[in-house]
């Protein structure tokens, strides 16, 4: 796709993110997870979630590069973009490079789930893929040598290769902002600045909250929270940055950036709701609710809460389905101002 550039309309700029936003293949490998974890629905994952992991982990194993270095291997996604669409063209996106060990590390899971539970199958599917114990080592040593950019004493990850050695800009500067901080430096000035247009690092922290302690939670909040484009940016970015806050303990801070995302529609801030609503933010806001604002957790028993409401909430109510049966959770804040939880499942 090409699109004018907005300080030069006589000159087309490409738009990279259907090519090289390489991410997507392991999104929906998460999303399969994800439904398989909460429907226990094995004959889906037998019968098609396998091979389509199967079949698009391949890709990741094909996509790394291999680089020598003094120490040893490793292997590196260059080229890409991630969650923020800001900046194309970037080596080792962290977001990017996490998702894709994780997609290698669930791929050879469910091959193993499914040789456990149907070996007849297990071995069709092999076949029908190709797949050989050559490439599901190679997978392997992807997995143990990919570069992860996470500074172990301090928490921070960088977003990508030498996103710090871009230009700053002041914080108060994004905040104030009347319009899209792309639009204000053009398509390649936002790229060559330390600008975001949604969550990258924060939205990974998200999504596998549990794999991060909460010094990396606090310090990669501390650091791209004031350099994303909250308002102008992606309508996909203040879901989880509610989402976020919630879970370092800022409910406040949460409900500003959930009420951003509630009124992506309604206040148009991006000028473009006559295209269609924000589906993707919509669904969002969910999330920021039942696993932000209410703390679910799925657990090995079933399921957990830790709530966490912003001062003026006087109630969160919603109902799920775990494994087919439906939960409905009533949370209420005590008197004193803790929230406490009223839960009843059918």
């Amino acid at each position: 796709t090409w699109v004018p550039d907005a300080a030069d309309r006589t000159k087309l700029i490409r738009i990279w993110t259907g090519d090289i936003q390489i991410h997507i293949s392991a999104d929906v490998a998460y999303a399969i997870m994800q439904y398989w974890r909460v429907t226990g629905d094995d004959a889906f994952m037998h019968n098609c979630g396998a091979e389509i992991i199967l079949d698009t982990a391949r890709f990741w194993g094909s996509r790394a590069e291999r680089e020598e270095t003094a120490v040893g291997h490793r292997y590196a996604f260059r080229n890409v973009i991630g969650p923020d669409e800001y900046h194309d063209h970037v080596d080792n996106n962290s977001f990017t490079n996490y998702v894709a060990r994780w997609h290698l590390q669930t791929a050879l899971q469910i091959l193993a789930w499914l040789e456990a539970h149907d070996p007849v199958h297990a071995a069709a599917l092999t076949r029908d893929l190709c797949l050989t114990p050559a490439e599901l080592a190679h997978w392997q040593d992807v997995i143990d040598h990919v570069m992860f950019l996470h500074d172990a004493d301090s928490g921070l990850i960088d977003q990508f290769e030498n996103f710090f050695a871009l230009e700053a800009v002041p914080p108060e500067f994004i905040a104030t902002a009347d319009r899209s901080l792309q639009l204000i430096f053009g398509i390649e000035g936002a790229n060559a600045r330390q600008v975001l247009k949604q969550a990258d690092v924060v939205m990974l922290l998200c999504l596998f909250r549990d794999e991060f302690d909460r010094q990396t939670w606090q310090t990669n909040w501390d650091t791209y929270m004031p350099k994303t484009d909250h308002v102008y940016g992606s309508s996909l970015g203040p879901s989880y940055h509610a989402w976020a806050a919630c879970e370092i303990g800022l409910p406040q801070e949460a409900y500003d950036h959930f009420m951003l995302a509630a009124r992506a529609d309604l206040r148009n801030p991006r000028g473009n709701a006559g295209d269609g609503i924000h589906a993707a933010s919509a669904g969002g806001l969910w999330q920021a609710l039942v696993f932000g604002f209410a703390g679910l957790r799925l657990t090995a028993d079933g399921y957990a809460l830790n709530p966490r409401l912003p001062a003026h909430w006087r109630r969160l109510a919603f109902r799920f389905y775990l494994h087919g049966k439906r939960h409905e959770v009533d949370i209420v804040p005590s008197k004193g101002g803790d929230s406490g939880q009223n839960m009843r499942a059918s």
